[in-house]
C-alpha cells in the first residue's frame, strides 16, 4: 500500500549494544528458529527469570517497526522481573522482521508463524505453562498483539498494546504497513471493534499525549469498553517513546492478569 499524504510511519530506533549491567538472576537465551511458513531463519530471544522457566506463564512481546527481538532487553526488564519474584513470567521476544506488522501478507504468513511456530517453539525451550499465555507489544507490535489476540481468541489470557500503531482509515497508513487496501481491511481493528467484541480478555493500552497514534488508540479503547472488554488505558506525557522505563509496570500488569487466568 503506497504511503498517503500525512501517513504516520513511526520507526522504533533502539540503542545498539548491552543496555543492562545485571540480569538479576535471569537467563538470556538467544536462538534461531527456521520458519517453514516464512521460509527463513528468525532470530528470537527468551528471558528466563531467576529459577528458570518451567511451569511459569509466558508473555510473548512483539517489537516495533525498525526494532528487533533484542531491542527491549535492558535493565528495566530485568529489574521488573526480579521485583515479581515467583510471579515473573518467561518473556519471549520473537523476530518480526523490519515491518511485517505481524500479520499474514504477500511476503509471508507472519501472524500464523507467531501462533503456530514461534510461540510453540518458545514454550518447548522454556518449559513454560502452555495454558497461561499473554501477548503484548510496542507500536507495530501493539497492533500485532491486538490482531493476533483477535484471531486466536482462546489462546491468550491478556493483551497489551503500548503506543499501538493504529489508523482509523487505510489511507492514513504508511508504505510497508499493509500490502494494499484489501490487506488493511482484513486487519482493520477499529472497524472490527465497532462491529463486535474484538477480544474477550483484559487489555492494557497506553500512549503519549503527543503520540501520532493517540487519537486512534483512544478510539479503540472506547470501542472495546463499549463491548464490555475490561480495558486499562493510560495517557502519558510525551510522544512515541518511554516504554523501557515503564516495563516494570507493564510486567506487573501482565503477571496479575496471568495469575487470574
Amino acid at each position: 500500500m503506497a504511503a498517503a499524504a500525512g501517513a504516520t510511519a513511526v520507526v522504533v530506533h533502539m540503542v545498539r549494544g548491552p543496555k543492562y549491567h545485571d540480569t538479576r538472576g535471569a537467563t538470556i537465551v538467544r536462538f534461531t528458529q527456521h520458519s517453514r511458513l516464512l521460509g527463513r531463519n528468525l532470530h528470537d530471544v527468551l528471558i528466563l527469570p531467576a529459577g528458570g522457566g518451567r511451569g511459569r506463564p509466558l508473555l510473548a512481546f512483539l517489537h516495533g517497526r525498525g526494532a528487533s527481538s533484542g531491542s527491549y532487553v535492558d535493565q528495566h526488564l530485568f529489574d521488573g522481573l526480579r521485583a515479581l519474584g515467583a510471579r515473573a513470567p518467561v518473556v519471549f521476544f520473537p523476530d518480526g522482521g523490519d515491518h511485517s506488522y505481524w500479520h499474514d501478507r504477500s511476503d509471508g504468513r507472519w501472524g500464523t508463524a507467531v501462533l503456530g511456530e514461534a510461540i510453540p517453539g518458545a514454550l518447548a525451550r522454556s518449559h513454560a505453562d502452555r495454558k497461561r499465555l499473554a501477548i503484548g507489544g510496542i507500536s507495530m507490535g501493539g497492533f500485532g498483539a491486538l490482531d493476533l489476540a483477535r484471531l486466536a481468541p482462546l489462546r491468550f489470557c491478556a493483551v497489551g498494546a503500548h503506543s499501538a500503531a493504529l489508523w482509523t482509515d487505510g489511507g492514513q497508513t504508511p508504505s510497508g504497513a499493509f500490502d494494499d487496501a484489501a490487506d488493511f481491511a482484513r486487519h482493520d481493528l477499529i472497524r472490527f471493534a465497532r462491529e463486535h467484541t474484538l477480544v474477550g480478555v483484559p487489555v492494557w493500552m497506553d500512549v503519549g499525549r503527543d503520540d501520532p497514534f493517540e487519537h486512534a488508540d483512544t478510539i479503540l479503547a472506547d470501542e472495546l469498553r463499549a463491548h464490555g472488554v475490561h480495558v486499562t488505558f493510560q495517557l502519558h506525557g510525551g510522544g512515541h517513546s518511554g516504554w523501557s522505563g515503564r516495563m516494570p509496570e507493564y510486567l506487573r500488569w501482565y503477571a496479575n492478569a496471568l495469575a487470574r487466568c
